[in-house]
């Protein structure tokens, strides 16, 4: 059976490359990746766990946003899926 929606690889924009690592990827693995990407980087508030301090690579993702909270990171990461 073939995957569909969410499950279902999609090609990323070049910015979501950047992070994920390659061109056409389902949305729930480009979470998991980001996610990966975000604790590699120790990119956590350490105050508060649920928001994301951007690096360069993740503002490119996220609107230029210099911090987004762990909720926001589906919606944003959005538009990159073409």
């Amino acid at each position: 059976m073939m995957p569909r929606g969410i499950m279902k690889p999609r090609p990323v924009t070049q910015e979501m490359q950047d992070i994920v690592g390659v061109p056409e990827i389902p949305r729930t693995q480009a979470l998991k990746r980001i996610w990966a990407y975000i604790k590699e980087h120790d990119l956590q508030d350490p105050q508060n766990k649920r928001d994301i301090l951007c690096d360069e690579k993740l503002k490119k993702i996220f609107e230029g946003k210099e911090r987004v909270g762990f909720l926001e990171i589906a919606k944003l990461i959005g538009p990159h899926f073409l």
